[in-house]
């Protein structure tokens, strides 16, 4: 992670915080999948309550990871926080979960990996960066996306 500049975030508009991020959490939570979706369980760094959202996990190769399109977001700051361990859940299925966050040099082809899957839904928070970008550009942006490898 690059500390040496403003962390990145872009919050959610009003629609994907009230309409989209909602319909896609109901129905995760009744079991239905939406294009692989997942609510992450994660305890909250300041109460210890658990705090929940939809996430969009990715599995290269066989592993699994979280990848913050949003950037620098609450999650993320709550997951550091929890020392990596959290859940993901589909209808009344837990699976617990250590995340490891990679280093910057380590992300840019599972962000490739994440917008070949994802950029229809978060193509706008890469600032043009899409999975046909060259490795240099993906490197740019990688310190603005938080990318974690979730191990069982």
């Amino acid at each position: 992670m690059n500390t040496n500049r403003k962390q990145h975030y872009q919050a959610p508009d009003w629609f994907t915080r009230h309409i989209f991020n909602r319909l896609v959490a109901a129905l995760t939570r009744a079991g239905i999948s939406f294009w692989g979706s997942r609510i992450l369980e994660i305890r909250g760094r300041k109460t210890g309550a658990p705090r929940r959202t939809p996430v969009n996990p990715l599995t290269v190769a066989g592993v699994r990871y979280l990848v913050a399109p949003r950037g620098h977001t609450q999650w993320v700051r709550n997951l550091r926080a929890a020392g990596g361990e959290g859940n993901l859940l589909l209808g009344r299925r837990r699976e617990h979960f250590h995340a490891t966050e990679l280093n910057d040099a380590d992300k840019p082809e599972i962000l490739r990996d994440y917008l070949r899957c994802w950029k229809w839904e978060v193509g706008q928070f890469f600032g043009g960066v899409g999975p046909d970008s060259t490795a240099a550009e993906l490197q740019r942006i990688a310190s603005d996306h938080p990318v974690f490898r979730l191990d069982r």
